[in-house]
């Protein structure tokens, strides 16, 4: 600065305020070329790890990129303002210094919350690409965990640095969260209701979830500190605050190890002979079908004497939980048992009604009150 000084003084003379505006002026044009070389560095990296397979190198350039810039403007803009301090006297200037280093601060915690989210994405990004599980519950959790307590620290740090005592804050902070926890314990309770559901994890981001309490179900979409957003399968969004999962029960359909069939299956009373060949073929046919899975309970067996029919029991469980395609085992199933019934030269059952007339003395024919048939062959 001292020979800065002078060379003005030799090329201008000796005004002190020209001098100084000019001084000025040469710290400002050096911040702002200083800034946009960086920035384009800094583009230019950004750019080439973006297409590298090390998204850890893209999650670091990326988070520095923005927040460094504006620490170069911070520092800039400091230096411009001690320039003037030396030559004017003025209270003003004596908030440059902890503005500087709240400034700092400010532009540091802004840098790591950058990187945890990136990294957040890296990690999901690197196991999806290698084929492994990814449990995005978890890492929402830690990753929300961590931009918290760097918002704490930084909070901190920077009141220490502006004079303030931090046993002090932390005491009136002690004092006054009893204060805010009694006008906010709805709010606490959906804090700690998320936590809990980070850490019991009864569900997670991508699950199908529904409560036999509540008329809740759907797909869970993200998990919140407060609100848990569930998309329905009308696709319409529901807001759930955290609290509500403390005190209902939850039922994960997405965990599910299998797809149960359970079905009842009518044949008429005439084909009671074939019934037990009917029973074996069913039988065999899910042991040996492709979908079925025969370490799972298998059950085919006669149920009840129904009112007009004999009523088989159809117990099994298929390989695949997924919806769609349970549903095409479970078509298939049923295709492949009437086909069966067929074989046999039975029938599927129906409700039927018989009627029956008796002559009375002197001629007169009336028909009774009409009855159940057991056979279900006479129509509708």
């Amino acid at each position: 600065m001292k020979n800065m000084e002078i060379w003005i003084k030799n090329l201008i003379g000796q005004g002190e305020a020209t001098m100084l505006a000019l001084e000025v002026a040469i710290v400002v044009l050096a911040v702002v070329v200083f800034n946009f070389v960086l920035r384009r560095v800094l583009a230019r990296m950004e750019e080439k790890t973006r297409q590298t397979a090390d998204s850890w190198n893209f999650a670091l350039v990326s988070a520095i990129r923005r927040p460094l810039t504006v620490l170069a403007w911070v520092e800039g803009i400091a230096f411009a303002c001690q320039v003037v301090q030396g030559s004017v006297n003025s209270v003003l200037f004596e908030a440059v210094s902890p503005a500087r280093t709240v400034g700092v601060i400010a532009c540091l915690a802004w840098f790591l919350m950058k990187f945890i989210n990136n990294a957040q994405r890296a990690v999901v990004s690197h196991r999806l690409a290698r084929g492994e599980p990814v449990d995005r519950t978890t890492v929402d959790a830690l990753g929300k965990l961590l931009r918290i307590s760097v918002q704490i620290v930084a909070v901190l740090v920077g009141l220490q640095s502006l004079g303030f005592s931090i046993a002090g804050v932390l005491a009136f902070g002690g004092i006054g969260g009893i204060a805010i926890g009694f006008a906010a314990k709805d709010l606490l309770a959906n804090f700690f209701g998320g936590l809990t559901v980070y850490l019991d994890r009864p569900f997670a981001v991508g699950d199908w979830i529904r409560s036999p309490d509540k008329q809740i179900e759907g797909t869970v979409e993200t998990i919140g500190w407060r609100l848990t957003r569930i998309r329905t399968f009308d696709k319409r969004p529901l807001y759930v605050p955290n609290q509500v999962f403390t005190q209902i029960s939850v039922e994960n359909p997405s965990r599910m190890s299998h797809r149960r069939i359970n079905e009842t299956i009518g044949l008429r009373y005439d084909d009671i002979a074939v019934l037990p060949a009917v029973v074996e073929d069913i039988r065999t046919m899910l042991a040996q079908h492709p979908e079925i899975d025969p370490a799972q309970t298998l059950i085919v067996n006669l149920n009840q004497l129904g009112e007009y029919s004999l009523d088989l029991m159809i117990y099994t469980f298929t390989r695949t939980t997924e919806w769609v395609k349970y549903q095409v085992v479970k078509q298939d199933v049923l295709l492949q048992i009437a086909a069966i019934i067929e074989r046999h030269g039975a029938q599927i059952a129906f409700p039927t009604r018989i009627s029956y007339s008796a002559p009375l003395p002197g001629g007169v024919s009336v028909a009774p009150a009409s009855a159940k048939s057991e056979g279900g062959e006479t129509g509708r």
